[in-house]
C-alpha cells in the first residue's frame, strides 16, 4: 500500500481566500474614492449588488435583483432599504402582485451611472497596466469561474 502525501492548507496571508478578500476590499476602497471624487460619496460599493442589475434592467422585483446579485432576499432587502435611504432607488408595489415590490433607479442613480462607468473604466485600465491585457482577461475569466464555485 502506497502512502499518500497530503498537503495542508496553511492559514496565512498567502491563502487564496484571504487574498481574494483583500483584493475585493482594496477594489471597494478605490471605487468609493472614485465615487466620492465625483460627488457621489453616498454610494457604497456594496450598493453595486442593487444598482448593477438595475442598470442592466430597471424596474425589477426584489427577488430578481437578489437572484442576479447572488444574495439572499433578506440581504437584498437590507441593501435596497439603505440605497433607498441614500436616494438611489425607489420601491413601489408591483401592480401585478400586491405582495411583491418593484425597485427602480432614482434620478440620482441615473446621474451616477456615467460616473460609475468612468470609475470602473479607470480601474480596468489600472488592472490592464498592472497585469497586461492577456493576464487581465485571464483574471476576469478566473474570477467568473470562482463566482460559480
Amino acid at each position: 500500500m502506497r502512502a499518500t502525501t497530503q498537503t495542508t492548507a496553511r492559514v496565512t496571508r498567502g491563502n487564496l481566500g484571504f487574498l481574494l478578500a483583500k483584493a475585493s476590499q482594496r477594489w471597494n476602497e478605490l471605487l468609493w474614492a472614485g465615487f466620492s471624487e465625483h460627488g457621489f460619496g453616498e454610494v457604497r460599493p456594496s450598493y453595486g449588488s442593487v444598482l448593477v442589475p438595475l442598470f442592466e434592467e430597471d424596474g425589477l422585483r426584489m427577488g430578481e435583483i437578489a437572484r442576479r446579485a447572488r444574495l439572499s432576499k433578506q440581504t437584498m432587502t437590507t441593501l435596497v432599504r439603505l440605497a433607498e435611504r441614500d436616494g438611489l432607488v425607489v420601491r413601489e408595489a408591483d401592480p401585478a402582485d400586491a405582495r411583491a415590490v418593484i425597485v427602480r433607479l432614482s434620478d440620482r442613480a441615473r446621474e451616477f451611472a456615467p460616473v460609475a462607468e468612468r470609475v470602473l473604466a479607470r480601474l480596468d485600465r489600472r488592472v490592464a497596466e498592472l497585469l497586461g491585457d492577456r493576464d487581465g482577461r485571464s483574471l476576469r475569466r478566473s474570477l467568473t469561474a470562482l463566482a460559480e464555485l
